[in-house]
């Protein structure tokens, strides 16, 4: 019989490998803006693009999650913690990995589907897409909000941005 010690040492070791699975997967965009350079700016102007915007709020949404999983993996590790808050940790833990699931899921739709560029963040019942567009277009906004929603059975409340 397995028990509890192995039980949290073998999820706690998948978690980390799922996440090691996904910062290697991650996109060249996103991993050249987490590598940071000593540059020295001599008046030059630097333009930044709509990508690049995608990438800061991707990386700034990425590093909000990582910090909200470090601190459930600091109550799993703590020998003083509850049982009760060491599941809870674990159940959280849980529902960001799934919501990183499904941000991905909403960005690959939008890919395929409008081949358009986009950030997204899920609260709750919440989805937040930022779309790289310049044309700005309802028509558009609506359908990206009718095909996010054809993947849920329960209704959420969906916004769609577009950056200039």
């Amino acid at each position: 019989m397995i028990n509890k010690q192995n039980l949290w040492f073998v999820t706690l070791f998948s978690l980390i490998l799922i996440l090691g699975i996904y910062y290697v997967s991650i996109d060249d965009d996103v991993s050249s803006v987490l590598k940071t350079e000593n540059n020295e700016t001599d008046g030059t102007v630097i333009e930044i693009t709509e990508s690049d915007v995608l990438v800061a709020l991707e990386v700034e949404n990425d590093e909000e999650k990582q910090a909200l999983m470090e601190e459930y993996q600091d109550i799993l590790l703590d020998t003083d913690s509850t049982l009760e808050e060491k599941n809870d940790a674990y159940e959280n833990l849980q529902k960001i990995n799934n919501s990183k699931a499904e941000e991905n899921k909403i960005k690959k739709l939008i890919k395929e589907k409008f081949s358009l560029n986009s950030f997204v963040k899920i609260t709750d019942n919440t989805i937040s897409i930022t779309v790289s567009e310049k044309n700005h277009s309802a028509e558009k906004a609506n359908s990206i909000m009718r095909s996010v929603q054809e993947l849920y059975e329960d209704d959420m409340y969906i916004t769609v941005k577009f950056n200039e």
